[in-house]
């Protein structure tokens, strides 16, 4: 973990009581507990976080524990992140697919989605209960589209996506 997490998920050991994120589909519930995200390609561009991102992730972290996963080959996440109620968790620039996908296992891959968009993001995508992957500026790995459970064009589809869950049913019903 990082020394200097940004905020919320830190004050009470990384758990919160929260509302329930559910995303109800025909003979299928998903329930979330924790949403992880990759910083840069994803949530950010060149180091910078999107416009409209901070509120949906304020938005966003009043219903599930929000994990943001970073090599931070820019140096600018942990700015970025100031202020918002997520916990910053820096990955190996090497072997930052692993570490993805093992704090995925360990918050519970049942009930976590996962929001990426590189070769390093593909693992977590796969293992989540819901994986989500963003095209966006930076284009998607090949790897993380096939992992992934839906695609969208930019991070504010994403995170709309799970902010409304009743979008998923058109989406996901089987």
């Amino acid at each position: 973990m990082w020394p200097g997490r940004c905020a919320a998920s830190a004050a009470a050991g990384g758990r919160r009581e929260l509302p329930l994120l559910k995303i109800d589909l025909p003979g299928r519930e998903i329930t979330l507990d924790h949403v992880v995200l990759d910083f840069n390609g994803t949530l950010a561009l060149d180091g910078s976080l999107l416009p409209g991102v901070r509120k949906r992730l304020e938005d966003l972290a009043r219903k599930a524990a929000l994990y943001v996963f970073t090599a931070d080959t820019i140096g600018s996440a942990a700015g970025e992140c100031a202020g918002l109620p997520v916990e910053m968790v820096r990955v190996s620039p090497q072997e930052g697919g692993v570490d993805k996908a093992r704090l995925v296992e360990r918050l519970g891959a049942d009930r976590t989605a996962a929001i990426g968009n590189g070769r390093n993001d593909a693992l977590m995508l796969q293992k989540a209960a819901l994986g989500l992957v963003v095209l966006g500026e930076e284009g998607a790995d090949v790897g993380a589209l096939l992992a992934a459970d839906v695609v969208f064009p930019h991070i504010l589809a994403a995170l709309d996506f799970l902010l409304k869950p009743r979008r998923a049913v058109a989406t996901l019903r089987p």
